[in-house]
This record gives C-alpha cells, structure tokens and sequence, in this order.
C-alpha cells in the first residue's frame, strides 16, 4: 500500500475533533462538514515545515472558516421560516461520558451559543470547551490575546445567565422523554403534565417544508392545549424510540415507519423547561447513524 502523505495523515488524526468544532459554531452537521472540505483545501496548500503545532494550525483554519459561515448563515436565517432548530445528530455513548462535551453540544446550549455574536461564540467554544490558551484563540480570530480575553469574560458572563439552572441527570432527562413517549405513543397526557414546567417553552422545526409551528409556545397550559390537539399526527402508525441525541437522551419519532422528526428537551430541577422537536427533513440525516464527536485528535 502507498504510504499516507504526512498533511492527509494529520487532517485525518485531528477530522473529529474539527467537525466538532465547526458544529458547535454553527449548529449544523452540513455546514460544519462544508466547513471541513473548505479547511482541507487550505491545509494541504501549507508548508507543513513552518507549522509548529498541527492540532493549532488546523483549529485556527476550521475556525476562521466556521467564523465566515457563520456571518452568512445569521443573513439566511433572518429569513427563515418558523423558529431555527440546530441540527440533531444521533451520537455514540462515549459523548455522553463527556459531561463537558454533551453540555456543550446538546440542543438547549447551541441555542444559548445562537444568541452570541459570532466572534464571542468561536471565542467561547475554543475557550471553555477545547481549552485552547488565549494566545491560540487570538490567532484564531484575529484579535490581541487581552480582546480575547475580555470578549471571553463576556460571553461566559451571557451564557452563564441563559444555560440551564440546577444540571438535570441523564436519569431525569429520560424519564421526562418518557412521559413525551407515553403521550405520543398513547395519547395519555398526565405523566407529561407532572413534568412540564409552568413557564416551558415549546419550539418545533418545519424549516417551512413540514408543518411546525410558526412561534414558540409558552405556558404549561398552552403547551398543554398543543399536545392534546395533537403535536403529532394521530391519524398515522407511530413509533417512538429512545435515542442518544447531542450527548443526552432524546427521541426519534417515526410516521408509518419514515422518520418524522427528532425531540430534545431541556429539564432544569427535574421538569422540562423547553421541549424542542425538529422536523425539517434537511436536518434529520445524522439521526439513523452515529457521529463521532471528540474534544481531542486521535
């Protein structure tokens, strides 16, 4: 067999750990594996003699392209129709293992990160979750180590302030899914209703192709009133599967055996604060194979 060329060799070491940065800049599995080839192209034009540290260099170009999507994609979206749901990926058990990781990744923090300028948000996944030193950052996005460090102080300040208060265990998530199972499966609504936050928010993603709504709901009662008219079709063959979804449990809902659609939800002192269900089928091609996600290269 022909010997792999050192620059294929390190891209292929580190492709994880860059899909995962470029997913958690931008939301979406498709856009962050465009984001990936555009990285390839620049990284096999460099003089890998002049690179100190490969893991740093192909950070730093991963995260200049993701940055640059990123500005284009906040002018696609102003358009979109219905609320913007990121893009559920189905992943293997050794996410969730990563508390730090699957917090990062899971749908409730993406749409914490969505409400981030675009340098903060890069600024902020290199910093807090592949704890990159300022100085890499600064190279990264183009500013002075001491804006970095100051753009750093503020996002953590705005997340901390969105993210989930009290840190619900994987048992308390599922549980809460389960109720979500029992009510689509059956119709039966009371389980769901114990844990269901008097203040929760339900979002769903038609991407204006599937029907969804075209708002959030707000309010137990309101959100009570959608699913007994039916958040799902009832006059169909439902299945409802328990899956791991952006590193914590999640369902994949089918329709007549076609996958419908994808819920996550998000529990903060053991009820569902947010319930987010996605059904725009550009967004529903990594939930039937798992994604290798890593905060390290090979």
């Amino acid at each position: 067999m022909d010997p792999v060329d050192p620059a294929t060799e390190a891209f292929v070491a580190h492709r994880n750990l860059l899909f995962t940065v470029a997913y958690e800049m931008l939301g979406s599995a498709a856009d962050a594996e465009d984001v990936l080839q555009e990285t390839w192209l620049r990284w096999v034009d460099v003089d890998l003699g002049t690179v100190r540290e490969e893991r740093a260099y192909l950070v730093r170009i991963v995260t200049r392209q993701a940055l640059d999507r990123l500005r284009a994609l906040g002018r696609r979206r102003e358009s979109y129709v219905g609320p913007w749901l990121p893009e559920p990926l189905l992943t293997a058990p050794d996410v969730a293992e990563d508390v730090e990781l699957a917090d990062s990744v899971s749908m409730a923090m993406l749409l914490v990160l969505e409400t981030l300028s675009p340098t903060e948000r890069a600024v902020f996944v290199l910093r807090e979750v592949f704890d990159l030193d300022y100085d890499e950052i600064a190279e990264a996005v183009g500013k002075s180590p001491n804006a970095v460090r100051q753009i750093a102080y503020r996002a953590r300040a705005h997340v901390a302030a969105r993210r989930p208060r009290g840190i619900a265990s994987p048992a308390e998530t599922q549980a809460a899914l389960q109720a979500f199972q029992r009510a689509v499966e059956t119709g039966e609504l009371q389980s769901l209703l114990d844990v269901l936050a008097p203040d929760v928010v339900a979002l769903s993603d038609g991407g204006g192709v599937r029907h969804a709504l075209l708002r959030p709901v707000v309010g137990i009662d309101n959100v009570a009133r959608l699913l007994a008219v039916g958040w799902w079709k009832r006059d169909a063959e439902r299945s409802v599967e328990l899956v791991q979804i952006n590193g914590g449990p999640g369902l994949l809902v089918r329709v007549d055996g076609e996958i419908d659609g994808v819920v996550a939800v998000r529990v903060e002192n053991g009820y569902v604060t947010g319930a987010y269900h996605v059904r725009n089928p550009e967004k529903l091609s990594r939930v039937e194979r798992e994604t290798v996600m890593t905060r390290r290269a090979w």
